[in-house]
């Protein structure tokens, strides 16, 4: 995809994300009145900008109707049960929207390349996710992923920006560097979620990371489409 888009400046930025935001929380608040129910997924490269862009989309949203649920290693209880258990729990209530800041895919991904998983069990997985996605959408759960991606010169970039950065330097550990040394296994892992969980009630929207504010106003725009509908 090309990496190279971009804002062409802050000005233009900072008047279309106000009012994108603006937008959201409209739709968000008439999501809740009417209880519809929404699934926000976000995958990308480690310091990709998730966690940026999902600041700026739930900004002015009202906080009674929405959770933002950061997702990381499974606690005991969790390992415990199948590995979706964890997330049947965290699906929306009636008129929420719920936004996963990584998800059920670290399945077919981290767990997949570091050999958390088993072959068999990364590879059913697959089929697994479609099911159960499939089942909130016929439930009728809206429901957009999005993967941010950057090249791997900008990552490094934002790695080193974080290292002299004393309130960003607990984003950055050892298992950033570890991820960041396995990039060809991950771009495999990358493509196969996306070319078999890729469907029309569930969409991939990938989105160019290089530009923090392009990544920010893509997924504003692209929340709101769902919304709307």
């Amino acid at each position: 995809m090309d990496l190279s888009a971009s804002v062409e400046s802050n000005e233009a930025y900072e008047k279309e994300l106000e009012a994108l935001q603006e937008r959201v929380f409209q739709l968000q608040i008439q999501a809740w009145l009417s209880g519809r129910r929404a699934v926000l997924v976000f995958e990308g490269w480690d310091a990709s900008g998730k966690g940026g862009a999902i600041r700026r989309l739930t900004s002015l949203m009202d906080p009674r109707g929405y959770k933002v649920w950061p997702i990381g290693t499974p606690s005991q209880e969790e390992q415990r049960h199948h590995y979706l258990w964890r997330f049947w729990r965290k699906t929306p209530g009636t008129g929420e929207v719920c936004v996963f800041d990584r998800s059920w895919y670290g399945r077919v991904l981290v767990e997949r390349v570091e050999g958390f998983a088993k072959p068999a069990e990364w590879r059913r997985a697959y089929d697994e996710i479609n099911a159960f996605e499939r089942m909130l959408t016929d439930d009728g759960v809206r429901m957009a992923k999005f993967f941010i991606h950057i090249d791997k010169q900008m990552q490094l970039k934002r790695f080193r920006a974080r290292e002299k950065d004393p309130f960003k330097r607990y984003k950055l550990g050892p298992e950033d560097w570890r991820n960041r040394s396995k990039w060809k296994k991950y771009e495999g892992a990358i493509q196969d979620m996306l070319d078999r969980t890729h469907r029309p009630d569930a969409p991939w929207h990938v989105v160019a990371g290089n530009d923090k504010r392009h990544t920010r106003l893509e997924v504003l725009r692209r929340c709101a489409e769902l919304l709307e509908k």
